[in-house]
């Protein structure tokens, strides 16, 4: 684990993994072990991104991007009580979701349904905001809402804090047995959406069924759809440090190897923001920038960048790395990065970036920095 330095206000950690991929099947990809499950974890996407050698993007595009399912959200404005009534309540929330490998295999019959991820409009710590994954409901609440409703929750974020007012987090897992109309429970549930969360919210819907239902229930509040298309930025000109982390002599993580991940972190991250600071031909004055490349030894080589800006899945993530895993060649390297919604206290964010270490099939580092 790397701290940043403690006299700043930054808290952010980097967690960095450095292992062995293991045996990969596309029938049964792995989930619950890392570089996978650093994926998996987010609640939601908002950036996907894919760094590799221009050559290999040739060589891999086609197959690429025709075994990739197209990403795509939808916008749509309702207020709570709709996640309660009719058809969006039976098809989307009460089902229960059934994990399969339909998304990785076109031979696989099996499906999941009345999965969905959705997420209100708003700030976390400022305003009311809403989000349901796995379909479970999490409202953050300012006090005088949380007391009105009469719903059960508990503290949210810093208490005691000069300046701040206390907050309250509810989660409601709608897919109990017991969420159901005349019950108690759930009766209060539906009093707190119609009496006192009443106003309407924008939402980010994302339906991890590759095929809607017919007739659609999101139909009915006439949702605006978006498909995500991939910005590709090819011929990005670099010198291109050595990616295999240093071998110590006594198997351990020294000096040597923190510089390393610190830097090759870095000069990935340039490549992210189109900084012309790793560019080959970049001639900056000294005085301006400081930024040098992170070794001494280079290779010149044409990258190409592709990335997917929206409201994406963790689960359509999670098989686009597998997708390109399963694509290039052994001895290739690549870079997966994943960035997520601010989902710590007060508004931070996660992130994971994944590289596949040249000439080392198995081998990955895997840098996961949060807020």
């Amino acid at each position: 684990m790397l701290g940043f330095p403690k006299e700043t206000k930054n808290e952010s950690k980097c967690y960095v993994t450095h292992g062995q991929l293991g045996h990969v099947d596309p029938k049964q990809p792995p989930l619950k072990r890392k570089p996978f499950a650093a994926i998996l974890n987010h609640d939601f996407l908002h950036r996907a991104e894919l760094i590799l050698p221009e050559e290999l993007y040739n060589i891999i595009k086609a197959d690429f991007f025709n075994a990739l399912t197209e990403a795509a959200y939808s916008k749509v404005t309702l207020p709570l009580r709709a996640f309660l009534e009719g058809d969006f309540f039976t098809e989307y929330i009460k089902k229960a979701e059934v994990w399969c490998s339909a998304a990785f295999s076109s031979t696989s019959t099996d499906i999941h349904v009345g999965n969905i991820l959705m997420l209100s409009e708003g700030r976390r710590g400022v305003d009311k905001l809403y989000s349901l994954r796995n379909g479970i409901l999490t409202l953050h609440l300012d006090r005088e809402s949380y007391e009105r409703a009469g719903l059960v929750g508990k503290p949210d974020g810093a208490k005691g804090k000069r300046g701040t007012r206390p907050r309250w987090v509810v989660e409601i897992n709608l897919r109990q047995p017991s969420m159901l109309h005349g019950k108690k429970g759930f009766d209060k549930i539906v009093y707190a959406f119609k009496n006192v969360l009443t106003e309407p919210v924008t939402w980010l819907f994302c339906d991890l069924v590759a095929t809607s239902l017919s007739p659609d229930p999101l139909d009915a509040h006439f949702p605006l759809r978006q498909s995500i298309s991939p910005a590709i930025t090819p011929h990005i000109k670099v010198n291109v440090p050595p990616l295999k982390p240093p071998v110590d002599a006594n198997s351990g993580y020294g000096k040597d190897f923190e510089d390393f991940i610190v830097e090759t972190h870095e000069w990935l991250s340039l490549i992210s923001l189109d900084s012309p600071r790793i560019n080959a031909d970049d001639k900056i004055d000294s005085f301006l920038s400081r930024y040098v490349s992170p070794a001494e030894t280079t290779t010149s080589s044409n990258l190409v960048r592709i990335k997917w800006s929206g409201f994406l899945s963790p689960s359509w993530a999670h098989n686009m790395f597998m997708q390109v895993l399963l694509a290039v060649p052994p001895e290739a390297w690549f870079v997966c990065s994943m960035g997520g919604f601010g989902e710590a206290w007060p508004g931070g964010s996660k992130d994971c970036t994944i590289l596949r270490v040249p000439d080392s099939p198995k081998e990955y580092i895997l840098w996961e920095v949060s807020q």
